[in-house]
């Protein structure tokens, strides 16, 4: 229904705008009395204002200006009498009517307006609504930006809570939560604060709820209002919630994922919630459900680092104590079996000799294992001592030959060494190189059977020369520059080829008849690994099933580096 107001003093007038209006269905109401305008303008929303000029007792801008500060959107056309008017006024009015105008030309003037007010409201609420809907864009996009950039439960319930607020201006926010050790807890964000029979009721709704996502099934966490631990935020302490809260529109949802369930929230508004508010909710407690679901994860995975990390502690410890309980009875068996062997207490026999002889050759292997158990254990604990000097790589592959020579004669086997002269020195300690050699050697002629060959090569190479199987290219890809290569090739086993990275996993051995005959802690070859990335070194191999291996390890030529180590 059309409603206007007329301002005007003249009774022909008001008459006839009366009649006019009656017929078209139109309420009017008039008024003369100057000083009740801003009154009625205030308890009414009119339609249109139709203002007489020819006013007596007032200067009608006057009255326009009162009514636009009152009002600012208000539609105001001007009755125009024969005499002048103020041209100010023009700047503030829709539109005139003259006395000339006849009764058609009148309505379809106010119609003009009318129509033109309504375009014009349209526009508004439709800027209105997508000032709105930029608004909750935005407060979603923060509020999923917030979610990503967390891995905290109490953080991401808080800027949930914080998004719901910004984007719904809620009254009260019931957030139930099992993020702290499965412990219930319940989250109340409030305007004013709740008395505790409020509290009582809430908690009591809060179970009801929760219940109610599980009919059919049993739910996850076993809750009532006595176990339930409550924080409370309040905005404004000093008024005071009442039941009536209980009538204000609500909305409710699970914090859930899959099967993965965080809780659940309720939210209370004194207005009712638009479906546009109802999206938005069900979209931020949808959004919290993920990352609460990752920040879970991350955290079950802190807790089995840190039991990883204290079995590894008590594995390393108990590998040291056992070796090193192991090693004094170790040393008394070997002393006692040289003496019975050396015949300082009596003679021996042929037979007597053989099984002296088969168990120094035991209690040796046991002491080699028990020596590699206690080099992994220092290097993963980072105490492995290195004593940097300059090196000559000769030196090392002649001692190591010469150490093993007797090794390979009892199975006949013939080492050979193919070594590029003036290599250059490099910094390194030599006993540790000594023991990656002696590891590699050792482990050639362990698989390689009897009457076969070993090589070993050494040469200069820089680092774009170097061909690797493309298993190790991770490993591989950061040399640079210049390396001494060495590297140990038998006629032996041979490995798969889905095997050759495991080859330097911690007790791995390639599990064949011959492998598993000559036994082995399957050590050494992870400790060569890291001793030489101690050296900023690295190994690799390749290898042909029944047709022998060829392992390398590269030492950098550049002394920088390890010079840096050493004086640390």
């Amino acid at each position: 229904m059309v409603r206007i107001f007329l301002v005007a003093e003249n009774k022909d007038i008001i008459c006839k705008y009366k009649k006019l209006c009656e017929d078209n269905s139109y309420i009017l109401t008039s008024s003369s009395d100057i000083d009740m305008i801003e009154e009625i303008i205030e308890a009414e929303n009119f339609d249109l204002i139709l203002l007489d000029d020819a006013l007596n007792s007032v200067n009608p801008l006057n009255i326009i200006k009162k009514i636009k500060s009152i009002k600012d959107n208000s539609v105001i056309i001007l009755l125009k009498s024969e005499k002048d008017f103020d041209k100010d006024i023009i700047k503030h009015i829709n539109g005139i009517i003259t006395k000339d105008f006849d009764e058609n030309l009148i309505l379809a003037t106010l119609n003009i307006n009318l129509r033109s007010k309504n375009s014009l409201q349209k526009l508004s609420n439709t800027n209105k609504d997508l000032a709105e809907s930029l608004y909750r864009l935005n407060t979603l996009y923060n509020t999923s930006s917030q979610f990503a950039g967390t891995l905290d439960k109490e953080q991401l319930l808080e800027y949930m809570i914080d998004g719901l607020d910004k984007s719904l201006s809620f009254s009260l926010a019931c957030t139930l939560s099992f993020c702290e050790d499965n412990t219930p807890l319940l989250l109340l964000n409030s305007l004013y604060e709740l008395s505790d029979e409020m509290l009582d009721a809430i908690k009591l709704r809060t179970v009801i709820n929760y219940k109610s996502l599980f009919e059919n099934k049993k739910a996850p966490y076993e809750i009532n209002e006595n176990n339930l631990k409550i924080i409370k935020n309040v905005k404004y302490p000093a008024n005071r919630f009442n039941f009536t809260l209980f009538q204000f529109d609500n909305m409710f949802a699970p914090i859930a994922l899959g099967e993965n369930f965080y809780g659940c929230i309720e939210v209370f508004k004194e207005n009712h919630f638009t479906s546009e508010d109802a999206k938005c909710f069900q979209t931020i407690a949808q959004q919290v459900s993920l990352p609460l679901k990752s920040a879970t994860l991350y955290q079950e995975i802190i807790e089995t680092n840190k039991k990883l990390e204290k079995l590894e502690k008590l594995k390393s410890e108990f590998i040291s104590i056992v070796s090193h309980e192991l090693r004094t009875p170790l040393t008394s068996i070997k002393n006692s079996i040289d003496i019975l062997l050396s015949g300082r207490c009596g003679e021996k026999t042929p037979a007597s000799e053989k099984f002296l002889s088969m168990a120094k050759q035991n209690v040796a292997r046991l002491s080699g294992i028990i020596n590699d158990l206690l080099d992994i254990s220092k290097i993963e604990a980072g105490k492995m001592d290195f004593h940097f000097k300059p090196v000559d790589i000769h030196t090392i592959i002649d001692y190591v030959k010469s150490a093993l020579s007797g090794l390979a004669k009892e199975k006949s086997l013939n080492i050979e060494t193919l070594e590029t002269e003036n290599l250059p020195e490099i910094l390194a300690d030599s006993q540790r190189l000594e023991q990656v050699l002696t590891n590699l050697l050792s482990n050639a002629i362990k698989f390689t059977p009897e009457g076969k060959r070993i090589t070993i090569k050494s040469e200069l190479k820089n680092s774009a020369e170097i061909k690797y199987p493309s298993c190790f290219t991770d490993e591989l890809k950061k040399l640079n520059g210049d390396y001494i290569v060495v590297s140990v090739e038998d006629e032996g086993i041979g490995i798969q080829e889905n095997d050759l990275l495991h080859v330097f996993d911690k007790f791995a051995q390639i599990e064949n008849s011959l492998s598993r005959k000559v036994g082995g802690s399957g050590l050494g070859l992870p400790i060569a690994k890291q001793l030489l990335e101690a050296h900023n070194g690295s190994i690799w191999c390749e290898s042909e099933l029944n047709k022998g291996s060829k392992f390398y390890f590269a030492l950098p030529v550049d002394m920088s580096a390890i010079r840096e180590k050493a004086l640390v």
